[in-house]
């Protein structure tokens, strides 16, 4: 099926250019005060955030109604835009119906946005419930076609985003070649540090059409990864931040207050610490989930292979890296106090819901290199020296059999160890982790140390952000893909060279997953394709993951 969305912006035509099996009731006129349309999110049984953007600080009136026509409005009022605020506005709508949809819209003077539609969460009895997964949108690496088509979807209720909603690299940095050939540089031109220079970079995300279409069309469960602040950031600092770009405290902060106002995100008590964006999210008795923060308030600084790879040339050096260096129980990734809010949601989860989803930013499923020495590089390939030096990378990493990534669960083993006895002491052993960062999709199943399965991963592509074994060539990927798969006893797909969401559907005796993909992020027109669907059931508090 083909997918085009070059000019809904423009025309207002959005309903005849969507795709064929949902066509929304409304469409999106280009406003010019309200530039970056609407979005909503963080929603409870009976509220819901709603957001939009002023171009200056206005005045404005918003309403919710039980109609697209507006002709039952049972919320509005009005509010400001500030300059303090970047002129960002969001609402807390409460005292509404759970499992309810609404619709919603702001107008100052003569200026309206576009109407945006949202949902309560449900209570009581639940009979399905579809989720949207998506993470890594990297705007100067293309389009952003699977947010439209997540908006084409009339079965989603929610969509969960896992992080890398921006990037902070400037023009030059990741993404610059792609960047420069679509026109989708980076805005500012250089690395984001200062809240200004945050603000800007939201905006920019924020006016892709496809983005604009899936925010008004889907309510929003939002957390952070490391590219809304810095590449691989821990609690004292980033491996992307450097000692001229000042403060890490100071940009950290700016990154924090800047998705905020940008976010369809709830804000905390006057006295609470923004940095502590874990929450949980109750759908009736079918399911719940539990987002955690594994950026800023609890993960260690991270173990670089580049300062140890070279001296593991002896058994007894390996031995040591992987039981003493990666294995040092001081090392953590989530705080204490989100141990604790974990253990009680999920303790309540187990005694009336039948699903248990965990929104989880980084892959938790061990994931070695295999022995790749028998593979060679394209001959194409063979004189690029980035690329070469990549693969002689992962080479290196196949001899040892070490993790793939350091910056993931398995650069934390004793942490990960720690997270699943926690879900063993509340009986929470059957859990579908939901996971992003990687650009990759992977179906994992889960052991914890004792052998004892702990449930499923399902991981998602990126939205426009390219996977690690892309660079190698179609078939030398392809090759990496089955080989990681074969190597490692929780993964049994995974795929590195597609764009896409992932679409899971509940129901009280099974889940459905799909891995949709598509077709290129080069161009507003598009194709999209299911490459693969699995079906989960129930055996008690164990689940079973089957290709379907």
């Amino acid at each position: 099926m083909t997918f085009s969305r070059r000019h809904f912006i423009k025309t207002g035509l959005a309903s005849s250019l969507i795709s064929p099996f949902y066509r929304p009731a409304f469409a999106l006129p280009n406003s010019a005060l309200f530039d970056c349309g609407v979005a909503s999110g963080d929603p409870t049984h009976d509220a819901v955030i709603i957001w939009t953007h002023t171009t200056k600080p206005v005045t404005l009136t918003w309403q919710v109604a039980e109609d697209v026509a507006f002709t039952r409005i049972v919320k509005q009022g009005q509010g400001q835009t500030f300059n303090e605020a970047d002129c960002t506005f969001k609402v807390d709508v409460t005292g509404l119906t759970p499992g309810s949809i609404y619709y919603y819209r702001f107008s100052s003077g003569s200026e309206q946005s576009e109407p945006g539609r949202t949902k309560t969460l449900p209570e009581g009895n639940l009979d399905t419930l579809s989720i949207a997964v998506a993470s890594c949108s990297n705007y100067p690496f293309g389009y952003f076609n699977a947010y439209h088509h997540i908006a084409s979807d009339s079965d989603i209720d929610f969509v969960v985003h896992l992080g890398d909603y921006i990037y902070e690299y400037g023009q030059s940095g990741w993404g610059a070649e792609s960047g420069r050939q679509l026109n989708r540089q980076h805005l500012p031109a250089h690395e984001i540090v200062s809240l200004a220079d945050y603000r800007q970079r939201h905006r920019q995300y924020k006016t892709d059409s496809g983005s604009r279409l899936m925010h008004a069309t889907h309510p929003l469960i939002p957390t952070w990864d490391d590219h809304e602040s810095a590449n691989n950031p821990y609690m004292n600092g980033a491996q992307n931040h450097q000692s001229h770009e000042g403060s890490w405290t100071a940009r950290r902060a700016a990154s924090i207050q800047a998705y905020y106002e940008w976010m369809p995100l709830r804000e905390p008590g006057p006295q609470a610490n923004k940095a502590q964006l874990w929450r949980h999210f109750s759908f009736g008795n079918l399911a719940t989930l539990t987002t955690l923060e594994t950026r800023h308030t609890g993960r260690s600084l991270q173990i670089d292979y580049g300062e140890h790879l070279k001296q593991l040339n002896t058994e007894q050096s390996l031995r040591h890296f992987i039981e003493t260096v990666l294995g040092d129980p001081s090392r953590t990734m989530i705080s204490v106090a989100m141990e604790q809010f974990l253990e009680a949601q999920l303790a309540a989860s187990v005694k009336h819901a039948k699903w248990r989803l965990i929104g989880n930013q980084i892959p938790i499923a061990r994931t070695h290199v295999p022995d790749v020495t028998d593979l060679t590089l394209p001959t194409s390939l063979a004189d690029n020296d980035p690329v070469a030096a990549h693969f002689a990378y992962f080479m290196a990493l196949g001899k040892l059999d070490l993790p793939i990534y350091l910056d993931t669960w398995d650069g934390y083993p004793v942490a990960r160890e720690k997270f699943y006895q926690l879900c063993q002491s509340v009986d929470a052993t059957d859990l579908i982790v939901l996971t992003g960062d990687s650009h990759a999709f992977w179906a994992n199943q889960l052991y914890a140390g004792d052998g004892d399965a702990m449930g499923v991963e399902l991981g998602t592509a990126g939205i426009t952000s390219p996977g690690d074994f892309e660079s190698l060539g179609p078939e030398l990927a392809t090759e990496l893909d089955l080989r990681v798969a074969s190597h490692n006893r929780e993964i049994m797909w995974t795929d590195c060279q597609h764009r896409g969401y992932v679409k899971v559907s509940l129901q009280p005796e099974q889940a459905t997953v799909k891995f949709i993909a598509v077709s290129n992020v080069n161009s507003e027109h598009y194709t999209a394709k299911t490459l693969r669907q699995y079906r989960i059931t129930k055996q008690g508090r164990s689940l079973s993951m089957t290709r379907a």
